[in-house]
């Protein structure tokens, strides 16, 4: 079980969610000292042996978690290295990727409703100064609103 300074992560049992092509989000948990558990997203390199491109890029995402607001982005908590492995472990807001929802004819009111919740956050992901360099439904998620989650985001 991968462990950091604040605490254990279990992905045991756990079924990928979804992949970008590079990287793999699955639900997770985060074990607290009391012995309850949290529900938290890890993202793992897709690749059986990663670039080095794709292990900057969670340390990069990770570094900003401090520019981040739950409000309106998937906050990093924790990036992870055990056994040879990294994993970003982010806030898991019950968050599922915009993309899974392509396909299907959608509601106006819906695709309204993500349309303006995705332009907020990337709104205030802009006035805190970052980019993000990857908008695509992979990397825009949905829980109560369209929330961005930052990957490739520079200042």
């Amino acid at each position: 079980m991968p462990h950091s300074l604040n605490g254990p992560y279990s992905d045991a049992d756990s079924e990928v969610l979804w992949e970008d092509g590079e990287r793999a989000f699955r639900r997770g948990w985060r074990l607290e000292d009391n012995g309850n558990g949290s529900a938290v997203l890890i993202v793992l390199p897709a690749a059986e042996h990663p670039s080095r491109s794709s292990l900057e890029r969670l340390t990069h995402e990770y570094e900003l978690k401090h520019e981040l607001d739950g409000a309106w982005a998937v906050r990093p908590l924790d990036l992870v290295r055990d056994a040879g492995r990294t994993m970003l472990v982010l806030e898991d807001a019950g968050v599922e990727s915009l993309d899974r929802l392509l396909g299907a004819p959608m509601d106006v009111g819906r695709f309204l409703r993500l349309a303006i919740g995705t332009t907020v956050a990337l709104g205030k992901l802009h006035h805190r100064g970052l980019v993000h360099k990857d908008i695509s439904g992979s990397s825009m998620h949905r829980g109560t609103q369209a929330r961005a989650s930052v990957h490739d985001a520079r200042r």
